[in-house]
């Protein structure tokens, strides 16, 4: 008996489940290779949104209505109604690069082609329509315009799945890095607020040791999401607070450690002062 086709949504959906299986974070993409554009809750950002926040904390919407950071590996988000309605609009699957710890350098045109094979180590490519993807491993923050024809997607980007490519996945070059460096314009430094020092700076229910590894937990918890961001840096910092906020034994070096690691995974520094001092305010430190 001949089995039935299945239909786009089907093709689609068993292909980001598939991926979401390997740990990469999809989302359904919109003809054009646009993103499913915000829901009405949404829209203007009166969320306060994640890929550019305004608060802290994660946007309670059901749907994937914002771009890469919606993306996701769990199967029963993707599985959800407000999902399977954007997969039956979707045109293609996307994937946010850097929740997955990869980089793909997208080559728009045959002369950034024959940039990269002068100037980049050999890695796993993928034909695109216009050009080729050069798949890294490793997260670096995302940039377009690097070069002429060449854009970086990495962390807080989305880049179109079209198959896995072929050639041996390397290690993220320095050469990479340094494209988005040159097109980075400096960082502005941003004053942070430490709570007022308390009973001469010692904590006075824990040990400077206790300390120093509540704040590499902290570091690693941060490091190591995958998806939803900015929840984890907003809820890290205020399990941070809750234990140390009131006591006086954080440092600017403590929360700059923080700050970096934030930083690291795409937030920019403004988001950090921001979750930073929303957490202090829901804590009342």
């Amino acid at each position: 008996m001949t089995q039935p086709t299945p239909n786009r949504r089907e093709r689609l959906m068993t292909a980001a489940l598939e991926l979401a299986a390997a740990g990469v974070p999809v989302l359904p993409l919109r003809a054009r290779k646009l993103p499913v554009g915000n829901c009405p809750a949404c829209r203007n950002n009166a969320c306060g949104g994640r890929p550019n926040m305004k608060t802290a904390g994660a946007c309670a919407c059901p749907a994937p209505c914002h771009a890469w950071a919606a993306a996701t590996t769990d199967p029963n988000v993707l599985n959800s109604m407000p999902w399977r309605r954007a997969w039956q609009e979707a045109a293609g699957v996307a994937y946010h690069p850097g929740g997955a710890g990869l980089t793909v350098v997208d080559l728009d045109n045959a002369e950034a082609i024959a940039w990269a094979r002068a100037s980049l180590p050999a890695t796993r490519t993928v034909p695109t329509t216009r050009g080729e993807h050069w798949l890294y491993r490793g997260a670096m923050q995302g940039a377009n315009g690097v070069r002429s024809g060449v854009d970086i997607k990495s962390t807080m980007s989305y880049a179109r799945w079209l198959g896995p490519g072929t050639g041996t996945m390397v290690p993220l070059p320095d050469v990479v890095r340094a494209l988005t460096v040159k097109a980075s314009a400096p960082a502005r430094s941003v004053a942070l607020t430490v709570p007022a020092m308390v009973g001469g700076g010692e904590c006075p229910h824990r040990t400077p040791t206790y300390l120093d590894r509540g704040i590499a937990m902290a570091e690693q918890r941060i490091t190591e999401a995958r998806e939803a961001v900015h929840a984890t840096v907003y809820r890290v910092f205020l399990a941070v607070l809750s234990t140390h906020g009131r006591c006086g034994c954080l440092t600017e070096a403590h929360i700059g450690r923080l700050f970096l690691a934030a930083q690291a995974k795409g937030e920019s520094a403004r988001h950090c002062a921001i979750a930073w001092a929303n957490a202090r305010t829901a804590l009342g430190v």
